[in-house]
């Protein structure tokens, strides 16, 4: 047993998160890499989701590059301050989990297919973290928009968590709930490692395939 191990904070309760502004951050409204808007009005026939995977810039790349998916935003989703900036989020004081927004054509991809992206990318046993990240700023999680991508995803944890089990591993800890505000992300952070190709990226295939 390590006794010098520093267990990470819960996400703190909405009294405790800092006070934020009433005015979004300035972002683009244009997707760095399709030019497409990464800002509703979406086409009507879009879908969109909200996942955490840790460090936002990572986890984008792997959903715009995606077959079927229209556009991608990085952002803060999850919490309570309105409108962070990213330092205000970076104190683990704002309840926010760095997040991706991902709207996409269901005529095009499947749930099924970005649930196996967002599982085998990162490692959803992780307590309020990912690798060297830690805080409630980089925890796992699944915001849905409507009820059935949250049946959805449950349904996809308790498939995943069958099969790291099965390898050994042990407890998904990732959050599932209904999407509430997604706020922006600043410009810098949009399409990042579009913009920085050899930007810090934690994410790839890990611990066992989804399906």
């Amino acid at each position: 047993m390590n006794i010098f191990k520093r267990t990470p904070a819960k996400v703190p309760a909405p009294e405790d998160c800092l006070p934020g502004r009433n005015t979004p951050i300035p972002t683009s409204s244009v997707h760095y890499v399709n030019g497409r808007s990464i800002k509703p009005p979406f086409p009507e026939n879009m879908k969109s989701i909200v996942f955490g995977m840790g460090c936002f810039w990572g986890a984008e790349r792997l959903f715009w590059e995606l077959p079927g998916v229209y556009t991608t935003a990085a952002g803060y989703s999850g919490g309570t301050t309105p409108n962070p900036t990213y330092e205000e989020t970076c104190t683990s004081r704002t309840g926010h989990t760095e997040a991706v927004l991902v709207v996409f054509d269901p005529n095009e991809v499947g749930l099924e297919t970005l649930f196996k992206v967002f599982w085998e990318n990162h490692d959803p046993t992780q307590y309020m973290g990912q690798g060297n990240d830690v805080g409630s700023q980089y925890r796992s999680a699944i915001y849905a928009t409507n009820d059935a991508q949250r049946a959805a995803a449950i349904v996809s944890r308790d498939h995943y968590q069958s099969e790291l089990q099965t390898s050994g591993f042990g407890k998904i800890e990732t959050e599932i709930a209904m999407a509430g505000d997604f706020y922006y992300a600043e410009e810098l952070h949009q399409q990042y490692l579009a913009k920085n190709p050899l930007g810090y990226c934690n994410h790839g295939f890990c611990q066992v395939a989804y399906s």
